[in-house]
């Protein structure tokens, strides 16, 4: 029998959500207006909106929600799952409408994104079959050429949306991996995106696209960007990617915390090691970057092995927050104060968290300044997520030539312009250079990303009034300063510093700045600790500015991965331009992905595996996370398997995940997993989907926890609010501390607080003797009762303890002679006339 069809042009304004929001929304089972409960209740499928309103059994508050805003017209039964049309009046069949629901289950290619310079199988671990017809459209019109409206001066946001949609990285994770996007975390920023990426990547796509979600959604988080005023792109690419990051963020598994999946090497825990680990982690707002200070010293380095066990001179410094997971040894007992045990208890607690976001952008880099007096070294660890390179001077690149031609430079290797120029014959060679000597004699020498990169890393002094403190001489002294890059970023983003900002005006540095298409070489400006697997990169997009520093306008080059052609995004306009038209633009932001042959081989010997399991199945199969093969399709270095985004410590589905559990994973062959564990580590193997039971019990007793507190709480509150003359002591309790309790009991975050920390909101330093404190004036505080109090300090303890008050019972009122009138409250009282 066919599919029932229907016809509602209205499912354009279906918004995109998936299994667990309607789970979400299940679980509540209430009317959000009168709270009524049943089986007529309705879900508005509007975008954004998932509002929850009663049927025709009840006070009809669904349809009354429609009538207040007619584009809400598509429904939801949430005990039949059917879905109704207000304004066709008529069931709707998402699955087969006409027009068809944009963003059901899309998938770009059945190319592999990890190289595209030659021809490749198709995509090894495939997470979807694609029809004929699909195959036919691509090959004539690629998906993903859709342009973005302009909304009011916004050409600096589409130049930047434009450069993210073509990294596959990005992309392919927000079409394959969908159900990993939360949509509880304000603004949802990240469910906007990701509507916005299958919009722009659907085999049905418009011609363009209105970001008008994006806006909204940034301007809610950083109001910098309200208004119609010009804005710089690479700023909005920062606070854009920070807030993903922090919507999408994810404690690690600890089989991607550790290498490869591989266990330590005896020999990594007995290293000596060159760089040790002194502060916790910052931020700085204007860099970007993520740091830690440490000195040189005997601290933990972790040496690794290569897949074939070849030792290589690899040490990664194990951050605070990757020793607090446990996959790193302990700290010695003699390097260890008891200064910092209170820093080292509050990192035991924490967890490292990772995104899409950190895993495709995240690079690290080692500063170290040197004493020119004692010699001592102190580093500094961060992570980045872009290189802003300055643009040298005449003088500055004259001093740089002189001293990659002397062999001088503070740049491991030097010849960096050679190590990156292609191999050329003699005849090319020589008018190449008579070219460049009569170039630079008319308008001076020319400037290359390699002259930038070799500015940025090369050794600075610190003198006269930029002396440097050091910590051991305890004066300034002179110094020097230099970087190394300790991790590659799979996607290496560079920002060129083309304005400048003065006090009084601004300007723009116009120079032409040349860069390679192919074959980006870092590996001389790496730490020797680093590893050098994959240190070549090809540009994948660029964003250009026209224009001053007072009026210009932003577009985008980027490079199509199914078809291997460039195209300029000028916002609504899509069009094909030849790779010399690239390397002639005035690059601002160049985005660089990380080449690997060794992954492209693999991935063709995966897609054998799975073309001989089709035709010799074998009798076991084995789910792998489908947010790893994601990483196996596009990364140049993938990393170990890690099922734990859907698995538990014991092997079972997470009990609140398993109701999607099929759509976090992808079904793969005995033979195809043996490979991929063989060549990849990590874990765990997955034969069976099944809900963990001690989880779920653990999940039981936890929301009867919640449940308990919450209420017993609440029993409290409402008691202390009616017996407000009643006498006791009232206490404070920190917000911040109160904060995080209430989103624990209101299953807002899943971890419980620790104990109470009321040292914020206390007038003493802490680690005062005194049990009971005074309150610091201007702090945010809250008041408890006696009751109150007791409950939240027995369940999680802490303190100290702050008193505000206590309140003494109001003294009884004498009683009238009788035969006496009833009088106001003017006669005097014993105590007032005491």
């Amino acid at each position: 029998m066919a599919a029932p069809l229907s016809a509602c042009p209205h499912v354009t304004t279906v918004g995109d959500f998936t299994k667990e929001d309607i789970a979400r929304k299940q679980e509540q089972w209430r009317c959000e207006s009168c709270g009524a409960s049943g089986p007529s209740l309705w879900a508005c499928l509007y975008r954004d909106c998932l509002y929850v309103g009663c049927g025709e059994a009840f006070k009809d508050h669904s349809t009354q929600h429609f009538q207040g805003c007619c584009e809400h017209s598509v429904t939801l039964n949430l005990s039949t799952l059917r879905v109704w049309c207000y304004l066709c009046e008529s069931e709707v069949f998402l699955e087969n409408n006409r027009p068809p629901l944009l963003g059901a289950s899309p998938r770009i290619s059945n190319q592999p994104a990890g190289h595209t310079r030659r021809a490749a199988p198709a995509t090894a671990c495939a997470t979807a079959d694609s029809d004929d017809e699909a195959d036919r459209e691509n090959s004539l019109k690629p998906r993903g050429l859709t342009g973005l409206q302009n909304l009011g001066n916004t050409c600096y946001m589409n130049a930047a949306l434009q450069a993210l949609s073509n990294c596959p990285q990005l992309t392919n994770f927000f079409l394959d991996c969908g159900s990993l996007v939360q949509c509880d975390k304000k603004p949802g920023l990240s469910k906007s995106y990701m509507r916005l990426v299958r919009e722009m990547w659907h085999k049905r796509r418009p011609s363009y696209v209105v970001p008008s979600g994006i806006a909204y959604g940034i301007k809610m988080v950083y109001p910098v960007f309200r208004g119609y005023s010009q804005q710089d792109a690479q700023e909005f690419l920062r606070c854009f990617l920070d807030q993903l990051h922090e919507e999408l963020k994810a404690p690690v598994g600890a089989f991607a915390r550790l290498p490869l999946g591989r266990p330590r090497s005896p020999t990594a825990e007995s290293s000596e090691s060159s760089l040790s680990e002194d502060e916790e982690d910052f931020e700085t707002c204007d860099s970007g970057l993520s740091s830690e200070k440490s000195s040189c010293g005997d601290d933990q380095d972790l040496l690794l092995r290569t897949h074939g066990g070849q030792q290589e001179g690899i040490r990664l410094m194990a951050t605070a927050e990757e020793k607090a997971a446990g996959d790193w040894p302990p700290l010695d007992s003699a390097s260890s104060g008891g200064s910092k045990g209170h820093r080292a208890r509050k990192m035991a607690a924490a967890q490292r968290l990772c995104s899409i976001v950190s895993d495709v952008f995240d690079g690290r880099i080692l500063s170290s300044v040197q004493c020119l007096t004692c010699d001592t070294v102190s580093t500094t660890r961060e992570t980045f997520q872009d290189l802003s390179l300055p643009i040298p001077s005449r003088d500055h690149l004259a001093v740089l030539h002189a001293a990659q031609g002397s062999g001088t430079t503070g740049v491991p290797g030097a010849h960096l312009r050679g190590a990156l120029e292609p191999q050329q014959g003699w005849l090319s060679w020589i008018l190449g250079r008579m070219f460049s000597w009569v170039f630079g004699w008319l308008w001076g020498p020319g400037v290359a990303l390699q002259d930038c990169l070799a500015a940025f890393f090369s050794a600075d002094e610190l003198k006269g009034d930029n002396m440097y403190s050091c910590d051991k001489c305890c004066k300034l002294r002179n110094g020097i300063k230099y970087s190394r890059v300790l991790q590659l970023p799979e996607v290496l983003c560079i920002h060129l510093k083309r304005f400048r900002h003065e006090v009084m005006f601004s300007s723009k540095i116009s120079s032409y700045v040349s860069f390679p298409l192919e074959g980006l070489d870092m590996a001389p400006f790496l730490h020797s600790e680093c590893p050098r697997s994959a240190t070549t990169y090809d540009l994948m997009a660029v964003i250009c500015h026209h224009g001053t520093a007072g009026f210009g306008h932003y577009t985008t080059y980027a490079l199509n991965h199914l078809n291997d052609q460039w195209y300029e995004f000028d916002d609504q306009y899509v069009t094909s331009v030849e790779p010399q038209v690239v390397q002639n633009c005035e690059a601002y932001v160049l985005f660089y992905r990380k080449s690997s042959e060794e992954m492209l081989n693999r991935r063709t010997r995966t897609y054998e595996l799975m073309e001989r399991s089709r035709n010799e199945p074998g009798l076991l199969s084995f789910y792998v996370s489908k947010q790893w093969v994601n990483r196996f399709n596009t990364f140049a270095e993938p990393g170990p398997i890690d099922n734990g985004d859907f698995l538990c410590m014991h092997g079972g589905v997470q009990p609140a995940k398993a109701h999607i559990a099929e759509e976090l994973c992808v079904q793969l062959s005995q033979s195809v997993w043996e490979y991929l564990h063989d060549s990849f580590g990590g874990g765990p193997a997955c034969t069976h989907l099944y809900t963990c039971p001690t989880c779920a019990s653990e999940q039981e007793a936890l929301e009867r926890r919640r449940k308990a507190e919450l209420d017993t709480f609440i029993t409290l509150n409402r008691e202390f609010q009616q017996n407000q003359d009643s006498p006791g002591v009232v206490y404070a309790v920190s917000m911040a501390w109160f904060k995080q309790w209430e989103a624990f009991v209101r299953r807002k975050d899943t971890e419980a607080p620790g104990p109470i920390d009321n040292w914020c909101i206390c007038a003493a330093p802490r680690g005062s003797n005194s049990l009971q404190q005074s309150l610091r004036p201007g702090s945010d505080y809250g008041s408890l009762s006696e009751a109150m109090w007791q409950f939240l300090q027995g369940s999680y303890g802490g303190g100290p303890q702050v008193v505000l008050h206590t309140r003494t019972a109001n003294p009884p009122s004498q009683p009238a002679p009788s035969g006496a009138t009833k009088q106001t409250s003017t006669e005097e009282t014993p105590e007032e006339s005491l």
